[in-house]
């Protein structure tokens, strides 16, 4: 039978079957000596060995659509991170660093917008303003008041979304939100691994029903820059693209150069101010690093 592997720890990968449930699984030998190592997120052959415990064995890896490096799964479709806009202040930098490290490993992205309850429209506007050309899907949450939800959890149906955030964004309350049953599935597992269920340590990926899936990822404070040429970084950026070809020198990196037409349309308010001094500092951490 055929599965979906939600969780891994210590050896052990908890396999979802559909109509069946979450089976306690371990790899067989072949896959070290092959020096393969399943995933989270991987399609999986299994074979049952005790229906009743629900133990069974990962007999075959499926092809894979994709693979992330950090966090570690497979077959994504997007990506999505949540973002308090007050109570923690979006760090945008942080932000940032999400959506280059996402592009770079070619993944679509989202920025969640979280706790709009708590803030003013013009300072809603504002956040949107940075990022409506980014490239980025935009959505507005509140789970306080219940809204935005419903855009969020349609646009997750029959993709394998992985959620990301800082600690105290309100992630976790998302996830219960558009999925209680989030809990339910948590606790199995947790009871048997002997951890507890609040705060996420690994990731691990909840059905949704059929063949939508949500992988819940540990909170961060501080990602590193994907291992990128400097002089690569601006094909990142979409919001530099429309005046990438009307700069005066070829390859323009849109830093140092004179009649920059990117830094000719930040002066003009066209570029946020925000993005673009994130990409400089960017470009000099790669810099630094290639260096040394």
């Amino acid at each position: 039978m055929q599965g979906k592997i939600i969780r891994g720890i210590a050896g052990f990968y908890y396999v979802h079957v559909p109509d069946l449930g979450v089976l306690e699984c371990k790899a067989k030998g072949v896959f070290r000596n092959r020096r393969e190592k399943p995933h989270v997120g991987d399609n999986v052959e299994v074979d049952l060995i005790d229906p009743e415990k629900r133990i069974g064995n990962v007999e075959q890896i499926l092809p894979r659509q994709n693979v992330l490096i950090r966090p570690a799964v497979a077959n994504v479709d997007q990506a999505i991170v949540i973002f308090a806009v007050s109570y923690p202040k979006p760090n945008l930098n942080l932000l940032d660093r999400f959506l280059l490290m996402m592009k770079a490993q070619g993944i679509p992205v989202g920025i969640c917008f979280n706790k709009m309850d708590t803030v003013e429209e013009d300072e809603v506007q504002e956040m949107i303003l940075q990022y409506q050309k980014s490239g980025a899907d935009i959505y507005l949450t509140s789970t306080y008041r219940g809204e935005g939800l419903d855009v969020l959890q349609e646009n997750l149906l029959h993709r394998t979304t992985v959620l990301a955030g800082p600690s105290g964004t309100g992630k976790s309350s998302v996830i219960n939100a558009i999925f209680p049953e989030a809990q339910m599935e948590t606790g199995q597992i947790s009871e048997k691994i002997k951890r507890g269920k609040h705060t996420t340590r690994h990731s691990e990926l909840f059905s949704l029903g059929g063949d939508t899936y949500l992988m819940d990822t540990p909170g961060f404070t501080s990602l590193s820059l994907p291992d990128l040429e400097k002089e690569d970084l601006r094909h990142y950026y979409e919001e530099f693209i429309p005046y990438q070809e009307q700069c005066r020198f070829l390859g323009c990196v849109h830093v140092h150069e004179p009649d920059c037409a990117v830094k000719e349309a930040l002066e003009r308010g066209e570029i946020p101010k925000n993005r673009y001094e994130n990409y400089k500092m960017f470009y000099e951490e790669l810099s630094h690093k290639k260096r040394y």
